[in-house]
């Protein structure tokens, strides 16, 4: 009538049992004992090869009725049956199991893979992925365009004093991005002017010319060096600290729970941060232009033939207003694209902890390049001004 086999040890086993082709082809598979991951899970080698030799279309029916203790073991078992009887076009009948493994059995199996999860070997061809990378750049830049206007709104709603945000929340950033970056500021500045006047002084030697490295040191660092310098260590730790703090907070939903309570995202969060910003920079180039002429102070009057009153009294005369405003209007401009790059990848980051990591390296990746874009820019308008 029937041929039967019986697979596992002591603990869980499966007894196969197939009808010959006369009655059907069909398949019983028995299930008993404790089914439990301490013992090891069961093989499935011996049950395909048991409904290899079944009838294509055929019927399995899965028995329960000397099951003992189980847990997710036996329902690996079954999943892994489920794919084998469909792949061999069998029918399977899961009615004599209990009721709480066909509940589970249905849940683990009711989820479909999530899509994007899986490597894609299908290579794309080169055409396609450069009008991808067209289509994602030209995304890129729609939103930051998007986002710039939101920003200008929020500033005339500021002007006109109906912009929502708590001053508490200025007057912290201004401490985060002002007085708490006093320190790097004084050690890159004075770093600054010790690399001009040595760089300067080897030149200016040959020529008996020392005094006026005060000259070079001064006006490149009021008219170039301190803005971009402290431009630069701004955008490496407040802005990337912008894009850490909104990146986590799109990733908790608090943004979303601010525009669902009628809260401008843009007024409440990212207004006070472009503002600090914009404020803070010219205080501190004013501070990196003091410590800038202070580094090259320390090298024109300690390894060059000139006195520290002749070095300050020749920086007095190199230092105009023109190049000091040059200056400060350059750092008011990089302090907002600072605060721009910072909260427009916070404000966009994804809802992972990797995409918080992404979103602060692209933060101060693209300040400090669009940093360099705009001095670049305010060059060439100074030159064709003549200023």
């Amino acid at each position: 009538m029937a041929q039967a086999a019986t697979i596992g040890r002591a603990a869980g086993r499966v007894s196969v049992e197939r009808a010959d082709a006369r009655a059907g082809g069909a398949v019983r598979i028995s299930l008993s004992g404790d089914w439990q991951f301490a013992r090891g899970l069961e093989p499935l080698g011996p049950v395909r090869a048991a409904l290899a030799s079944g009838a294509a279309g055929g019927k399995v029916r899965v028995e329960a009725e000397g099951l003992g203790r189980w847990d997710s073991s036996l329902i690996a078992f079954l999943v892994d049956l489920q794919e084998s009887c469909a792949r061999a076009g069998l029918e399977l009948d899961l009615a004599g199991l209990p009721e709480g493994v066909k509940r589970l059995l249905d849940l683990a199996t009711a989820v479909p893979e999530r899509t994007g999860t899986g490597r894609d070997a299908r290579r794309v061809p080169f055409l396609e992925a450069v009008g991808r990378f067209a289509q994602t750049k030209a995304a890129d830049a729609r939103r930051s365009i998007e986002f710039l206007g939101a920003i200008a709104i929020a500033l005339a709603k500021l002007v006109t004093g109906r912009a929502s945000f708590r001053a508490s929340d200025l007057f912290l950033y201004m401490q985060e991005c002002g007085a708490q970056a006093l320190p790097i500021v004084t050690v890159i500045s004075i770093l600054i002017g010790l690399i001009l006047a040595f760089v300067g002084s080897v030149q200016l030697k040959q020529f008996g010319a020392d005094i006026y490295v005060a000259d070079l040191v001064a006006v490149a660092t009021m008219r170039e060096m301190a803005a971009v310098m402290t431009a630069i260590v701004l955008a490496g730790r407040t802005g990337a600290a912008y894009a850490a703090q909104l990146g986590t907070m799109q990733g908790n939903e608090e943004i979303d729970a601010l525009t669902a309570l009628g809260i401008s995202p843009i007024e409440f969060l990212v207004l006070p941060r472009v503002v600090a910003l914009m404020l803070m920079m010219p205080l501190l180039c004013v501070y990196a232009n003091l410590m800038g002429i202070l580094g090259g102070l320390i090298v024109g009057s300690s390894l060059l033939d000139v006195t520290t009153t002749g070095y300050l009294v020749e920086t007095q005369h190199a230092a105009s207003l023109t190049n000091f405003w040059i200056g400060i209007s350059k750092s008011a401009v990089f302090g907002a694209i600072v605060a721009f790059a910072g909260c427009l990848k916070g404000m966009n980051a994804g809802r992972s902890a990797a995409a918080v990591g992404d979103a602060t390296t692209g933060a101060v990746v693209m300040g400090i390049l669009y940093i360099i874009v705009a001095d670049g820019i305010f060059s060439v308008v100074l030159n064709v001004l003549g200023i």
